[in-house]
């Protein structure tokens, strides 16, 4: 039986901040390197960051022997002493990761050992390049990040067949295996059933023709009269997909009233789930983009280029808003799993489910156009793997 070496680590800058990780797979006879992983996973915790290296770090092991023995080494004395059974897991976001941890190889299979973080320097290396890469709007790719400084002319090409390793042709095929179909019933058999999030955008308000900011810290509007058909329009067309097992909203009055027009279509419940709520803008609430460049041109300008700033007044900045629907995100993953659930949600909920299931930067949150009552839809397996399957379908409005 061959026995490999997992080390593993991850970072946040600004703890949450944006935030990735680093594995390396170690031949523990020979002392041979056998694969690196490595990625930028948007917003998020240390300890977060630290389990998704854990979990890619087995799962890149696995792909390579699913029979071998496992050493885990980690600077991490809470991932550590968790995933050893000493320590309990009590935060919502550890539970999930630790149980798909746990479950890449049998229990006897793996051993885990604490060690100093000056022998850690491998995966905290791997880590900090994949932060590099996400500062750059990029995802790290193996050999990239050691490219002398000067040489960003290079970012934009391929790199050469030598530098690619077999964690980078592990990742790509397991990328290519899960990459979103338009039926559950193609998804390949070991993954099971995904939780299958339905992402509805709430209908119009009086201030969304007007693009003025609209969170959870402002006046609370209710639906236009041009809402409330954008909302029977949609429970219509979700009426008729027939595929709607539960309903769960934001508990903002917008979204109260369009999941209400859903539930009466098609006989379900609507639960409230306060982790679904708007960012909360501070005193831009209720101004236009031109009014807050105008009246807070510097407060502006620093919230659209760091994903930590809050609006004026002490709004929730775009980093805060990411760890909510991450949690949020994990929690509703657990409670239904192989089941579809309709999220009636906003703006910025939505594009931060759709960022970090694709695991892209938080400026790509400025990229994405989201239109009143629109559809969108990203699954969920069991192994952490996520399908963005359709996004800003406004085809039942027209």
């Amino acid at each position: 039986m061959r026995e490999f070496i997992v080390e593993a680590d991850g970072g946040s800058r600004g703890n949450p901040g944006p935030a990735g990780y680093g594995s390396v797979v170690i031949d523990a006879t020979t002392g041979e390197t056998l694969a690196e992983a490595a990625e930028y996973i948007g917003v998020a915790t240390n300890n977060v960051a630290e389990y998704r290296g854990l979990l890619a770090g087995l799962r890149t092991a696995h792909a390579l022997d699913p029979a071998a023995r496992i050493h885990v080494r980690m600077d991490s004395k809470l991932v550590v002493e968790q995933m050893s059974g000493r320590w309990k897991i009590k935060h919502p976001d550890m539970k999930p990761l630790a149980a798909q941890a746990g479950g890449v190889f049998p229990p006897d299979q793996v051993t885990y050992e604490w060690i100093p973080r000056a022998e850690n320097k491998h995966a905290d290396r791997l880590a900090n390049e994949a932060m590099d890469a996400g500062k750059r709007g990029e995802q790290w790719i193996a050999g990239a990040a050691q490219t002398p400084k000067g040489r960003g002319e290079l970012r934009d090409q391929p790199p050469p067949a030598a530098t690619v390793t077999p964690a980078k042709a592990i990742a790509d095929t397991r990328a290519a295996r899960n990459v979103a179909t338009p039926s559950a019933g193609w998804a390949p058999a070991d993954m099971g059933a995904p939780a299958t999030f339905v992402l509805l955008r709430h209908g119009e308000t009086p201030l969304t023709p007007q693009k003025r900011f609209s969170g959870s810290g402002g006046t609370n509007p209710s639906l236009s009269p041009v809402g409330q058909d954008q909302a029977t329009r949609a429970a219509t067309t979700l009426a008729a997909r027939g595929t709607i097992q539960h309903i769960i909203a934001s508990p903002l009055t917008r979204t109260r009233e369009t999941a209400a027009a859903v539930a009466e279509r098609l006989g379900l419940d609507v639960t409230i789930e306060e982790g679904l709520r708007e960012t909360d803008f501070g005193a831009w609430e209720g101004l236009t983009f031109g009014e807050v460049r105008e009246r807070y041109p510097d407060d502006l300008t620093t919230w659209l280029a760091d994903p930590t700033a809050q609006p004026t007044g002490g709004g929730e900045s775009f980093a805060d808003t990411a760890t909510r629907i991450a949690a949020t995100r994990d929690k509703l993953t657990a409670a239904y799993a192989g089941r579809t659930v309709l999220l009636v949600t906003h703006v910025t909920p939505i594009k931060t489910f759709v960022q970090l299931a694709l695991g892209a930067p938080p400026e790509s949150l400025f990229r994405m156009e989201l239109s009143a009552a629109s559809i969108s839809a990203v699954a969920y397996y069991a192994d952490g793997n996520a399908s963005v399957r359709l996004f800003n379908d406004t085809s039942h409005l027209r």
